[in-house]
């Protein structure tokens, strides 16, 4: 049997393709609106609210609160959030992740305790504040 050709594709294109699969392969969020505590996401209206607050997020706050919802509990690494919240031709150093989740603490922070927190030398995760737990604004 003769081999067939390979076609010449695009690495954008290969990266949306396995991107479309994934999105099919992965359980759809219960809904359009994601709540964890007092904080509620309508991923339709792009809109926050944190014990009925507004929150304005930028697109990629936005994203990463997105991706902190859907894992609740569970520590995210810097790895793992670039490659789901950031594009992945992104070159940037892993510190924009430090950056952009301070950015969210302080916004949601004005109204309720830090839902965001920190797993030393290992990631971050959205969870109920433990007692005992010191401050990590």
């Amino acid at each position: 049997m003769k081999p067939m050709p390979l076609k010449p594709f695009g690495l954008e294109e290969l990266a949306a393709r396995v991107r479309t699969v994934l999105r099919r392969t992965r359980p759809e969020a219960t809904g359009p609106v994601l709540t964890f505590a007092d904080l509620r996401f309508d991923q339709e209206t792009y809109e926050v609210r944190r014990a009925g607050h507004l929150i304005e997020l930028s697109p990629t706050e936005f994203r990463l609160l997105r991706y902190l919802m859907l894992n609740p509990g569970r520590v995210l690494t810097r790895a793992q959030l670039l490659d789901h919240v950031w594009d992945y031709d992104f070159r940037g150093s892993t510190t924009v992740v430090s950056t952009y989740v301070a950015y969210l603490r302080r916004k949601l922070a004005r109204y309720g305790p830090d839902l965001i927190h920190t797993q030393r030398a290992v990631g971050y995760s959205l969870r109920l504040p433990r007692p005992g737990d010191p401050d990590e604004a």
